[in-house]
């Protein structure tokens, strides 16, 4: 659960403002929760975000970002460093500045999206304990495993346009998988930004993994993932929840 600034212990709020030279002003993220602290913190030397966990559930996803974000070199936020006291993990990273990437069909942003998908397909999983296909989705099948380390939660929210080009932030989900998978994981955001299914299906064809992969396999993920969402919309939960259950479904339909 996010949380407020104030919510840091003031050694732990020490440490951050003397590595940033004094804390002008905090600007606390507007969407996420993997971690209770998520702030733009302004100092006198510069600016950084900053992410910081106590409870168990939130330091482990914070540890398996950190590492995530570390094993990929070029897309994700530099570490600029981290620190654990008083039960705290905090860690500051660059902070990105630019608008979250349009994913509509006529966006020029997409063709930002497809340069940095091709190098990220080509990214290998590093030795360490990464999500899986099955514990990542909650279901799978032998083609989806695989030696890429894939982001898995290319939404928008998680898009930044920057000066240098489109940025992807919230690693907290990589996962090690056959690279194909990511596209697919894609489909339903691009559904959520105007695509029609055959619309997104064709965006994707210009990457191997995708015309590649068996077009049975890709039936059977897509009813899957429809059938996962559809189940947590009926359970209830915020918005999001049945939008993706939306999405899927309208893939899934397409596919059959």
């Amino acid at each position: 659960m996010r949380s407020d600034w104030i919510v840091l212990p003031d050694a732990v709020a020490a440490d951050v403002a003397d590595l940033v030279g004094g804390i002008i002003d905090v600007h606390p993220a507007s969407s996420g929760n993997h971690a209770e602290i998520a702030s733009a913190v302004i100092g006198s030397t510069g600016s950084v975000f900053v992410k910081a966990a106590s409870g168990d559930l939130g330091v482990r996803s914070l540890r398996y970002e950190l590492a995530a974000t570390r094993a990929v070199d070029w897309l994700p936020p530099a570490i600029l460093w981290h620190f654990e006291r008083d039960g705290w993990l905090v860690v500051g990273a660059e902070l990105l500045v630019g608008p979250h990437a349009n994913l509509s069909p006529d966006s020029t942003d997409l063709e930002l999206l497809g340069v940095a998908l091709k190098g990220l397909q080509e990214n290998q999983a590093r030795p360490g304990v990464w999500f899986t296909p099955e514990t990542r989705l909650g279901f799978t099948r032998p083609e989806a495993d695989g030696g890429a380390l894939i982001h898995s939660d290319l939404n928008p929210a998680n898009l930044i346009v920057t000066t240098s080009g489109l940025r992807v932030v919230d690693w907290a989900y990589a996962t090690r998988a056959a690279p194909w998978v990511e596209l697919a994981l894609l489909v339903q955001w691009l559904i959520g930004s105007g695509h029609t299914p055959k619309q997104a299906e064709g965006w994707l064809a210009q990457f191997p993994a995708w015309t590649e992969v068996d077009p049975e396999v890709l039936d059977d993920f897509a009813s899957r993932n429809a059938s996962k969402w559809a189940t947590k919309s009926r359970q209830g939960g915020k918005g999001w929840v049945h939008d993706l259950a939306a999405w899927t479904c309208e893939w899934a339909a397409h596919r059959a």
